[in-house]
């Protein structure tokens, strides 16, 4: 009665050895690379406003239209500076009379619609913020952040036009860049 039972068992192990599965296949790795695209930090800024007429003695002010810093650099720590700065308002043969200097323009930034991650900062928020632009100031700046961003803000100038300034047309550059 032992041989069957001996059978059985060898039929058993023959069986199990029939159901494990094979060894696994062998695999392959495939490497995928790509680039994220960049470009550059760059300012635009309106190529002319007229703030229209004023006499001697007073003050004009007005808005000169839309300034956008566009960042797409996709850098890690995105933070930039824009600055602001004029040069002399002047017109016929430039003499004293004929020039109101940049320490005699006053600017203020706003408020800025953004887009991006980080923090965004106007220079000089309200009209009582205003700095003169004798020297270069900061319009806006991003402090912190990641990735493409962008402002944009409607800065406001006021001119004093002093009270011995000539009658004529002025014309003076404000310049807005960035870094």
């Amino acid at each position: 009665m032992k041989k069957p039972l001996l059978v059985l068992t060898a039929a058993a192990a023959t069986v199990v050895a029939l159901a494990t599965p094979a060894a696994a296949a062998p695999t392959g790795d495939t490497i995928v690379t790509f680039t994220v695209a960049t470009a550059d930090l760059n300012v635009n800024v309106p190529a002319a406003v007229n703030l229209g007429a004023v006499f001697a003695g007073d003050d004009l002010s007005g808005p000169l239209g839309e300034v956008t810093v566009l960042d797409e650099r996709s850098a890690l720590n995105a933070t930039w500076v824009a600055t602001v700065s004029a040069t002399s308002f002047t017109t016929g043969d430039r003499t004293p009379e004929e020039t109101i200097t940049p320490n005699l323009v006053d600017y203020w930034s706003g408020e800025a619609t953004t887009t991006g991650a980080g923090v965004f900062v106007p220079g000089q928020r309200f009209e009582e913020d205003r700095v003169n632009l004798g020297v270069p100031r900061t319009a806006y700046s991003k402090t912190s952040g990641s990735g493409n961003n962008s402002a944009t803000w409607i800065p406001n100038i006021r001119i004093q036009v002093p009270e011995t300034a000539v009658g004529g047309t002025y014309t003076g550059v404000i310049t807005h860049s960035v870094a």
